[in-house]
């Protein structure tokens, strides 16, 4: 057997040499500088018996951080931090061949002539604002990322060759870049000293995890690739030509990185008439099949495949064919198991589930003024399906509420993956004018809430497809609620200008981007945040904390947008808000919610009324929570609002099993309620109605369900059906995953994540 100091390396040029152990040792012990309860010689002993004759130096490199991140656990937190730095220093190494980063010019200028940055960077900026940004960059904060945080940057966001893998680029440049751009515009808007201001603070706030971005932006902006928006929202008419351009849509976006949420609610039913009945309609089925097809065919810039969600009422006549669509059992002629789907109800159908009566199902074709009444007017929707059900003459089934209800809340069950969409919440308590702006779908992950109009064509400039721009802001930074004044400025200011500087393969999608300007900002870390403010989800602390953080987000948002459009002009269709109107979200939200949560107001809402009727907003909407799954990592935070499964999350992704530690472990290990610990779904959601109260689009909210809880190991179906209905009443708009705790271990599988691609991860 070959002794280890006797080993030879393979080094990057081909020349063989002996293994230089002392090398590797201080490697090793830079990485623990300042790190408790980490062992370098433990880190050295499992590396050592791993290493072969001629290893090459990227294998010992790699075999050492994976020797480190293997003795990650609750008790040792800190091996993230040691694998990390390993990482970075790997990182480097492949990037620029040293570990010190070359000056920002000399590195924009080498990947711009590789073509791999935009040439406007070098056009928009002299030399000396890049020796400026250069200094000002601290390329030590790459030090602290956790381990998982540069997995995920290796994986998705810095620039490299998805065939080769080589990276080019530090998550330091990438931060800082990513403000260059989407600045460069404010020296003619304001002037150059104006803009290196705000492209500093912005590095700041998105460098020390403040402020977290989407995964189009990050892997995307510096790029020539030039869309960066996370959500797109298309509808489809009951036409042939309406559903070819949904299809081209679809394709064009799944290639840009983006999530897909497809409203196909108008199609009309299997049997139904065409061309005056000289040939029968197939249904819904094969055209859901081709917008799958559409979904799958392109890959997300390399990253992971596409994915859509699917949205229908609640009340169409092939709604029980439908439902089962994801269901395992069945053949491929009457399953669409590869996109998840969306089910529109209303308090219409809510009262027949309640009073024990039947919901009457009917092809949208059939029913002249129905779909659109659905979400527009709820009284005219009302009248007029009671009209229909008494109309002999129109093609209809009627079936048990219970029965439906039950049909929808197995499957959600068994896929986990049957999401629900208040569509009366979402019109009642939105920005929008519903008699001229309606909400009829969400998205993929079901936390946006825009006005669409279908496509007639694909460059069908009356048609609307809506885009949603994500971020985050981190809880876990916010100590005080002012605090989160400043990232709010920031990032309201930097998507704004995205919405400017990106491109539109779909003239409907800028169309309907620059006359609504939307964005969907959301938190990070509020597991944590709960934490550390020494509450949990099933405390009912937690009650007027959230009430009043989620208030500050809304109000502080509102602030800058308002701010900005004294500055830039409000945005063109800001008449179609109820914002124009002076209505604000605190005026419309359900009620309800005053009966476990009678927190006052904390700032002056009738200060920003009155500034908003005068001067309007630059953007329609400002929030959305969404489930922030990838993003929350580069920031060692937990995700979205979600409850951690565990103090040690292990994520399996494309780069391999990643564990993921939750913040201050060390201090608040007896603090965090973890997923599985939650009694019930009652706390959750409740915060998730305090929450809605103040957000203007919607929150992607799970339920959750531990069988062994329950009698038989089997969850009650009454159970199931109790909680939606509370979330009905609360007022919350949309309900997301359905996760079932099924006896494994809580591995969180970023690949089966519905938010593909990034798309609505952030």
């Amino acid at each position: 057997m070959t002794r280890t100091e006797d080993i030879l390396v393979q080094k990057r040029d081909g020349r063989l040499e002996k293994i230089d152990l002392d090398k590797i040792h201080r490697v090793i012990e830079w990485a623990a500088e300042g790190l408790d309860n980490v062992s370098v010689s433990q880190v050295e002993i499992s590396s050592h018996i791993q290493f072969y004759d001629k290893i090459t130096t990227k294998s010992i490199h790699e075999t050492i951080i994976k020797s480190a991140a293997d003795l990650i656990s609750a008790a040792t937190p800190d091996y993230q931090y040691l694998a990390a730095r390993l990482a970075i220093f790997h990182l480097r190494k492949i990037a620029f061949g040293q570990f010190e980063p070359p000056h920002l010019f000399d590195h924009v200028t080498k990947l711009t002539q590789e073509g791999r940055y935009d040439a406007h960077i070098l056009q928009d900026f002299s030399k000396e604002e890049f020796d400026i940004l250069n200094d000002y960059i601290d390329h030590n904060r790459d030090l602290s990322f956790a381990y998982a945080a540069v997995k995920q940057m290796e994986g998705k966001y810095l620039v490299q060759d998805r065939v080769t893998k080589q990276v080019f680029e530090s998550p330091q440049f990438l931060y800082m870049l990513v403000g260059m751009c989407l600045f460069a515009s404010y020296d003619k808007q304001y002037d150059k000293a104006a803009r290196l201001d705000y492209i500093k603070r912005f590095y700041d706030t998105t460098s020390t995890f403040k402020i977290s971005l989407p995964t189009p932006i990050m892997s995307g902006v510096r790029t020539p690739s030039r869309q960066f928006s996370s959500c797109v929202l298309i509808e489809c008419d009951d036409s042939l030509d309406s559903i070819n351009a949904t299809t081209s849509a679809i394709v064009r976006y799944v290639s840009q990185r983006a999530g897909i949420g497809v409203n196909a609610g108008r199609i009309r039913a299997l049997g139904s008439p065409i061309r005056g009945g000289e040939a029968q309609h197939t249904g819904c089925i094969p055209f859901y099949k081709l917008f799958q097809t559409a979904v799958k065919c392109c890959s997300q810039g390399g990253v992971r495949g596409g994915a859509a969600t699917l949205f229908y009422p609640i009340w169409h006549l092939e709604v029980e064919n439908l439902l089962v669509l994801k269901n395992n059992r069945g053949v491929e002629d009457n399953r669409v198991r590869h996109m998840d789907y969306g089910v529109q109800i209303n308090k219409t159908i809510y009262q027949r589930l309640i009073k024990n009566q039947n919901v009457t199902l009917f092809s949208p074709s059939d029913v002249p003024g129905l779909y659109d009444a659905f979400f527009a007017d709820q009284a005219e929707f009302e009248r007029l399906y009671e009209q229909y059900e008494q109309d002999e003459s129109i093609r209809k089934r009627s079936v048990p509420a219970q029965e439906l209800f039950s049909l929808m809340m197995q499957e959600r069950a068994s896929t986990g993956r049957i999401y629900v969409q208040n569509v009366d919440h979402c019109n009642t308590h939105s920005p929008f004018d519903p008699t001229v702006a309606p909400i009829r779908q969400s998205n993929l992950c079901m936390e946006i809430a825009l006005p669409t109009q279908p496509l007639d064509n694909i460059n069908d400039e009356s048609g609307e497809i809506a885009l949603c721009t994500l971020s985050g802001i981190n809880l876990g930074e916010i100590n005080q609620l002012e605090d989160i004044k400043e990232p709010a400025e920031l990032i309201v200011r930097a998507l704004d200008a995205l919405l400017d500087y990106q491109d539109y393969p779909v003239i409907a999608a800028k169309n309907g981007s620059m006359k609504r300007r939307t964005l969907g900002i959301g938190v990070i870390n509020y597991a944590y945040y709960l934490a550390k403010n020494g509450t949990k989800y099933s405390d009912p602390t937690a009650l007027g904390l959230t009430h009043r953080t989620f208030e500050a987000l809304q109000y502080y948002l509102l602030v800058a947008s308002n701010k900005l459009a004294k500055e830039q002009g409000a945005c063109p269709a800001f008449g179609d808000t109820t914002y124009s109107q002076g209505i604000l979200p605190i005026d419309t939200y359900k009620a309800d919610i005053d009966a476990i949560c009678n927190e006052p107001l904390q700032l002056d809402w009738e200060s920003l009324r009155h500034d908003i009727k005068t001067h309007g907003l630059r953007n329609s909407t400002l929030t959305a929570l969404m489930p922030s799954e990838t993003s929350s990592q580069i920031a060692n935070a937990t995700n979205g609002i979600e409850p951690p499964r565990g103090l040690v999350s292990v994520k399996a992704s494309k780069d391999g099993i990643l564990k993921q530690v939750v913040p201050e472990i060390d201090k608040l290990k007896d603090q965090y309620e973890l997923l599985w610990q939650m009694p019930n779904n009652k706390g959750y959601l409740s915060l998730v109605a305090i929450m809605q109260k103040f957000i203007d689009q919607s929150i992607s909210a799970n339920t959750n369900y531990d069988p062994t809880k329950f009698e038989d190991s089997r969850v009650p179906m009454k159970v199931m059906i109790q909680d939606l209905l509370m979330a009905y009443k609360l007022g919350v708009k949309t309900l997301y995953y359905h996760n079932t705790r099924d006896g494994a271990n809580d591995a969180q599988d970023d690949l089966e994540n519905g938010c593909a691609g990034g798309a609505c991860t952030l």
